[in-house]
């Protein structure tokens, strides 16, 4: 990993801090979602993505295990290229592909990028024990720092957004996001997107309160967290977990509301929450067709490909970098 562990260790919290503060400090509350992922929120985060509920990951992975010679012939031209796989957790599903593009003896490199290292040296342990002949160069870090930097070498680059991470972001910084990695890439290089679509509402919210309340624990993890390293006074029995779906915008918004009126101590700084106010924390986005091609039109990409489940519940969309 292309990073100093020391200085990160150092910057990161002080940036943590900063925005902590400043999310607790706004009239509306809120609080990073990226923050989430310490070494108790990738565990939290490893158990969601097994569960019944979070139809997700099943989904994506049905896709990569039905159309994987079909994903392979849309990304490659029989040229060396390197796979950059942003925000790439465990592999779970990734692994499906790049074992079938070993196999298929095509010559690419996989550079995973995550902001955390704890989940970047359990991946590189499992690929390379799984897949002893893998190109692997990691890349702990900022999403456009690692782009910036790896995308001026000359193979082509196919990055692989996954797991509807595209849906974490509201739709101005949905195109703003896009925008600015396709600044980022060559012309011919690739996107890779996984789009969680519009469906039964129902099964939607599920997935963000499922029944085992493993992601209210997610959520909660965010307070121990802020405790622990900000010298915080959280009493997580005093917040509850609250996600609701909005069928016309396509979001999924969770929050944590104060049960009672409180005043929580973070880094010296005291925090007043009235009864029943919340703090906003992650927003989860689905799309259908028509808001897809738009958001591909806006941020400048063109539309090569889509490969859905067979529930129609799950996309993942191939968009070229004109």
């Amino acid at each position: 990993m292309e990073t100093n562990h020391e200085e990160s260790v150092v910057d990161s919290l002080s940036t943590f801090e900063e925005d902590v503060l400043s999310g607790l400090g706004k009239v509306n509350k809120s609080l990073p979602s990226k923050y989430f992922y310490d070494a108790m929120g990738d565990e939290f985060f490893q158990q969601i993505m097994h569960l019944d509920d979070y139809y997700l990951t099943n989904k994506e992975l049905e896709i990569f295990t039905s159309h994987k010679q079909g994903i392979l012939d849309t990304i490659s031209d029989g040229e060396p290229f390197r796979i950059i796989e942003l925000g790439a957790g465990d592999g779970l599903k990734t692994k499906v592909l790049l074992k079938h593009f070993m196999e298929s003896g095509v010559d690419f490199t996989y550079t995973p990028v995550d902001i955390s290292g704890n989940v970047l040296e359990i991946l590189e342990e499992n690929l390379l024990s799984e897949i002893p002949d893998l190109k692997l160069a990691a890349y702990q870090g900022d999403y456009f720092e690692a782009l910036a930097e790896i995308s001026a070498r000359p193979e082509k680059d196919i990055v692989f957004f996954l797991g509807s991470n595209i849906g974490n972001f509201s739709q101005e910084e949905a195109i703003s996001f896009l925008s600015s990695l396709r600044g980022q890439l060559k012309p011919a290089d690739m996107l890779f997107m996984g789009v969680d679509l519009k469906k039964d509402p129902a099964h939607i919210l599920a997935a963000y309160n499922d029944s085992m309340g493993v992601t209210k624990e997610f959520n909660l993890n965010l307070l121990d967290r802020i405790n622990r390293e900000l010298d915080a006074n959280f009493d997580r029995d005093q917040f509850m977990h609250y996600p609701y779906y909005n069928p016309q915008t396509g979001e999924c918004r969770s929050y944590l509301i104060s049960k009672t009126r409180q005043d929580v101590e973070v880094s010296g700084e005291q925090i007043h929450f009235r009864a029943w106010e919340a703090i906003f924390m992650e927003i989860s986005k689905k799309y259908d067709q028509v808001q897809l091609s738009e958001l591909a039109k806006q941020t400048g990409f063109s539309e090569v490909e889509t490969f859905r489940d067979k529930l129609n519940w799950f996309s993942d969309v191939v968009w070229r970098n004109e």
